[in-house]
Order: C-alpha cells, then sequence, then structure tokens
C-alpha cells in the first residue's frame, strides 16, 4: 500500500532542533524504500511514527489514502521488526510465530496453515519445533520476520534488522529480504546507515540528515547524481574526494577549477551552472573508483606518489599525494602497487562533481554515465 508523510514534524524535548523537520514522502505501493543517514538524522523516529510508537508533533501520516496519523498501531495494519528482535524463550519457533495470531483469536486450523505457508518463505519451516534458545542470530531475525509476516500486514517496517549481524549473515539475509519483498509484492520501509544495506535492498533510497530530506531517488541516482555535497560524501565506500577550490573562465569560452596545488577544466555538463560562478568558491570531487591511473602526464593529470596501501580483496584502495592533496583511488590488485610508488592520476571530466560551497548544491546539469570511460 502506498505510505504518504506530509508535513510530518516530530521534536523532543531535551533537543534544539527538530529530530524529523517537515518531512514530505510519498512511498508507492509495493516499493521497498529505504532510509538512509547517520545516526540521529531522523530515520528511526520517521519509521517509528508511521508504526505509531512515536506521535508526530504535527503533519499527517496516511496509508492507502486512509488517515493513520493518531490510530493505534495495533490498528495500522503494519508490522515491524525491530533491530534488536524479541522472542518468547519459554516457547519454541512455531509458537512465537503463531502467537499474534491467538492474540486475535484465528482459528487454530488457519493458524498452522499460516505459520507454516510463511515459514517456508524465510526458510525456517524445518526449525519450527525447536527451542528458540537453540536458533542462531539469523535464524532467529527469520523467526522475527515470520512472526511480522503472518499479520498479513499492509507495510513492512525494519529499524535496521540487520545490524546485529555478522558480514555473512547480513548479505544472506538481505538476499532473504530481498526475495521476500518481491514474493509478497509488500510496500516495505527499511532503515539503515549502511550504504551496502541500502544500495543492494532499496528501489528507492530517501537520505536524511539532520531531520531533512537531502535526496530522493534509485541508488543509481544517488550514487551517481547526488545532489548535494552531504549526499555526495555521505553515500559511497570509501568516501569521494572532495576539496574546496574556485571556478575560473578560460580563454577556449570553457571553465576550469583552482584547486590547492593543481587545476582542472570542467565538463561542459556544467557549463550553464557556471556562468555565474566564475570567482566563486565550490566544491570539486571524484570518486575513488573514477581516478584512472596513467603511464604520463596530461589534461586533468596530476602527478604523485602512493603514500598507503589498504587491501580490499580483489581491488586495492591506494591513497596518493598529489599536489600536497591525499586522493583516495580504487585499483586492481594486480597492479600492485607499494608505498612510495610514482604514479600519474587522471580525473576523467565525465565523472567529476561540482557543488557550490555556499548551498552546497550540485551544479551539474545532467546524469553522467553509470560506467566510467
Amino acid at each position: 500500500m502506498k505510505v504518504a508523510l506530509t508535513n510530518l514534524v516530530k521534536r523532543f524535548a531535551n533537543s534544539d532542533r527538530a529530530a524529523v523537520n517537515e518531512l514530505n514522502l510519498v512511498i508507492n505501493e509495493g516499493e521497498l524504500a529505504v532510509l538512509l543517514g547517520p545516526s540521529g538524522c531522523g530515520k528511526t523516529t520517521t519509521l517509528r511514527m508511521i508504526a505509531g510508537l512515536e506521535q508526530p508533533d504535527s503533519g499527517r501520516i496516511a496509508i492507502a489514502e486512509r488517515d493513520i496519523t493518531d490510530l493505534a498501531p495495533k490498528d495500522r495494519r503494519v508490522a515491524m521488526v525491530f533491530q534488536n528482535f524479541s522472542m518468547y524463550p519459554t516457547m519454541n519457533v512455531y509458537d512465537n510465530i503463531a502467537f499474534p495470531l491467538h492474540a486475535v483469536k484465528m482459528k487454530r486450523g488457519e493458524i498452522d496453515r499460516t505459520v507454516r505457508e510463511v515459514a517456508a518463505l524465510v526458510n525456517i519451516d524445518h526449525l519450527l519445533e525447536r527451542s528458540v534458545r537453540q536458533v542462531s542470530g539469523g535464524e532467529a531475525q527469520r523467526v522475527a520476520l515470520a512472526r511480522a509476516m503472518v499479520r498479513r500486514p499492509e507495510v513492512f517496517l525494519m529499524d535496521e534488522p540487520l545490524s546485529n549481524l555478522d558480514a555473512k549473515l547480513r548479505a544472506q539475509l538481505r538476499t532473504e529480504i530481498k526475495r521476500l519483498h518481491q514474493d509478497t509484492g509488500a510496500t516495505f520501509v527499511f532503515v539503515t546507515h549502511d550504504q551496502e544495506e541500502a544500495m543492494t535492498l532499496g528501489d528507492k533510497i530517501i537520505v536524511m540528515n539532520k531531520g531533512d530530506i537531502q535526496q530522493v531517488g534509485s541508488p543509481h541516482e544517488v550514487f551517481f547524481a547526488p545532489q548535494n555535497a552531504f549526499v555526495a560524501s555521505f553515500v559511497g565506500t570509501p568516501s569521494m574526494n572532495m576539496f574546496e577550490g574556485m571556478v575560473s573562465a578560460d580563454d577556449t569560452a570553457g571553465y576550469r577549477v583552482l584547486l590547492p596545488g593543481f587545476e582542472l577544466t570542467l565538463p561542459a555538463r556544467f557549463h550553464n551552472g557556471l556562468a555565474k560562478m566564475t570567482g566563486n568558491r565550490v566544491i570539486w570531487g571524484i570518486r575513488p573508483e573514477a581516478v584512472r591511473l596513467v603511464a604520463a602526464p596530461g589534461e586533468n593529470t596530476v602527478g604523485g606518489e602512493v603514500e598507503l596501501v589498504e587491501a580490499l580483496g580483489s581491488r586495492d584502495l591506494i591513497f596518493v599525494r598529489a599536489a600536497e592533496q591525499l586522493f583516495g583511488v580504487i585499483v586492481d590488485a594486480q597492479a600492485s602497487l607499494a608505498v612510495g610508488a610514482p604514479c600519474h592520476l587522471h580525473f576523467p571530466g565525465a565523472q567529476m562533481h561540482l557543488f557550490a560551497a555556499d548551498s552546497e548544491r550540485s551544479l551539474q546539469n545532467n546524469l553522467p554515465p553509470s560506467v566510467p570511460p
């Protein structure tokens, strides 16, 4: 079902700013939407207001055009899976899943059919008779998912449900949640601070900071076309290389950005945004994946020296000191670059990002290609 949040505001007594500030958001029916941002950005507060666990100070919450702002949680037809999932320790897996159905006095035969059907969907049908004390962390989270599913909610709400699991289990459960979303066709709202989780799960990503929405878009859009410097710096691991500089017009009716120790020619897609920016401060950026190692100096190239190497398996993250700046660069591990090795870095114009220094808004005119040239 569609979820619509209109002018949503939430303040807490011990804070001098709104936890959620005039938030407007539409999550379409059947979408898996991810609220992404750092701690304190308002993502969990937003989720809890949808669930009815927090009451907004003002604004409206609607599911399928039905105003639920003042409804009790039990009347909202939503199910929530928490970061710290809890189970009834004296019950087995079957009874933990069935508990919400007994609470609404469903018939025993229908309870049994529903529990077994849902358990099969999340691959725990072989665990139904097992004590919850005997299940692993990943299995316990599947039990929590199943217990939410049996209520047949209109919307699934998930508050960092994978953050307490190890890396391998997180990857497995991400796949399970994605498959579950595809199988059920339900609307999911998923909260996380983990960018990889957001990028792999989300149809739509809502990036938040300090109670405000910074950008709403597909994983492709928030990664390759960040609308402001915060999104550019927060989304992506390792972080984007970003430096302050100044815009300058060159002799060929083009533009350059003057950065500490070097300058670069800016691509034409920035030109409309730079007509009034000459002489003004900007923030220039490029992702580590987009920087290229080249054999010789040339346009938009700067020489430097490898200062640090971090092995990432098939790739290495190297840090290169160039023009008195430190650049992160992703390279193939086969390059075998050692600390102290000289190199030349090339910055493809198609992969550059530019933001106004005062507003931090993007100055680009269109979406760059998804694959660096």
